[in-house]
């Protein structure tokens, strides 16, 4: 699976714990009708390879849906999903339409005839 769009942020990596678990955050904004602003986290070795992008550029990000279960004190269990991205690219801006663009050559006029009381019925 993969998202595309537009990075709005990129946080520092942030280690937990004593094993040296690391975990850095990204967030995309998808380019479509209803813009989603999504958290990618990238994980241990992956973390590194955010270095080389920026705020504002077009990616496309390789991604895996994780889920969890997790019981509390009270036995109540819970879930949780993330997302996390292994590869990242830098990409072209690309709008997710359906439609075709409009050609630039297209010269449209309005209606110039002076019977306009003239109904075809």
């Amino acid at each position: 699976m993969n998202i595309s769009g537009i990075i709005k942020l990129i946080n520092e990596t942030k280690e937990y714990g004593s094993n040296g678990f690391k975990k850095r955050e990204l967030v995309v904004t998808t380019q479509e009708q209803y813009p989603q602003n999504i958290l990618v986290e990238f994980i241990q070795d992956r973390c590194e390879i955010l270095d080389a992008f920026n705020v504002g550029e077009f990616v496309k990000i390789d991604i895996n849906l994780r889920g969890r279960e997790w019981v509390n004190k009270d036995g109540e269990t819970k879930y949780f999903n993330s997302i996390q991205g292994w590869r990242i690219e830098k990409t072209q801006n690309q709008t997710d339409s359906n439609l075709p663009p409009i050609p630039d050559d297209i010269d449209i006029k309005a209606d110039d005839s002076s019977d306009s009381d003239d109904l075809p019925f």
